[in-house]
């Protein structure tokens, strides 16, 4: 019997996490439990107004083993990509 191909979560969009209008410590909170409940190779797009965000979010990304692909700052709004590693 053949069993169908599992999707590659590696290559699957990011699922999209809003932090808009969220203080320090909730993104960094939110963002380590996101990280917690995706498979190995799976991508989080974050994006926080918090301006603390953009040191507290990539350090719970480290903690959880997870790497920050890209960081963008586009006025009061930042925006990462996170892979979850595994």
């Amino acid at each position: 019997m053949l069993w169908p191909a599992m999707p590659d979560v590696s290559e699957a969009p990011p699922i999209a996490l809003d932090l808009t209008g969220l203080k320090c410590p909730l993104p960094a909170l939110r963002t380590r439990k996101a990280l917690r409940g995706l498979q190995p190779g799976a991508r989080l797009a974050v994006t926080a107004t918090d301006p603390l965000a953009a040191i507290d979010v990539p350090n719970a990304a480290r903690e959880e083993g997870a790497r920050v692909e890209s960081q963008a700052r586009d006025g009061a709004v930042t925006r990462f990509v996170i892979r979850a590693q595994g």
